[in-house]
């Protein structure tokens, strides 16, 4: 199995928390770090907690200062510093919590940040809705039957054909001025998506869809 890290972000706050142990590296940035310490997180599993602090000091006595990591720049986001800080380190695969909610700007930008990490990084995002993450021309999700799977181009994909959605795609384009994929739902326990041109960004719920009888 594949070494993975987890970051936390400052978005909003998740209200349960994954199983440590199937992470390598756990770390925050210093706005997440607020949260992290107000509901009880083990702060001693965190390998660092990095960022400009202008939402917190950099200092802490829970916390050897050396876990403190200052990245000033500020033409970087403190989730891209936090990013390029795991990489560094040799890790390819990245759970993140806290990406979304709060203001929604910081949404967007945190989906522009992972799309120029795409190609190094397996970065997903996690929050109490759905799990979503770039995805290659070529997969397989499993275990999805009755899920919601939305697609979502940034900002095209051409030639995208989809198996086992309720309303499959054979060879289409997806664009986020005329046409996106969200919504769906599959009806497969497996779905399989292709497509030629373009970067894709898939949504998958964390529930089952409630189903008529």
């Amino acid at each position: 199995m594949a070494e993975k890290a987890l970051l936390f972000i400052n978005g909003e706050p998740p209200k349960s928390f994954p199983e440590y142990q199937d992470y390598t590296l756990i770390a925050c940035t210093d706005g997440a770090f607020h949260y992290l310490k107000n509901r009880n997180f083990p702060l001693d599993q965190l390998a660092f907690i990095s960022g400009d602090f202008d939402s917190h000091s950099g200092k802490d006595e829970g916390i050897h200062h050396k876990k403190f990591i200052h990245t000033p720049d500020q033409d970087k986001t403190d989730f891209h510093k936090a990013l390029e800080i795991i990489a560094d380190r040799g890790f390819k695969n990245v759970d993140v919590l806290g990406g979304s909610g709060g203001e929604q700007d910081h949404f967007l930008g945190n989906l522009t940040v992972a799309f120029g990490f795409k190609d190094h990084l397996d970065i997903r995002f996690y929050d109490e809705f759905s799990e979503y993450y770039f995805i290659p021309k070529n997969i397989i999700i499993h275990q999805v039957k009755n899920k919601m799977v939305s697609l979502y181009p940034f900002p095209s994909v051409e030639n995208i054909t989809t198996k086992g959605l309720n309303w499959p795609l054979s060879h289409g384009s997806l664009s986020i001025t005329s046409r996106i994929g969200t919504r769906n739902f599959a009806v497969e326990d497996e779905v399989s998506i292709q497509y030629e041109k373009g970067d894709l960004l898939i949504f998958v719920g964390k529930n089952t869809l409630p189903q008529e009888t």
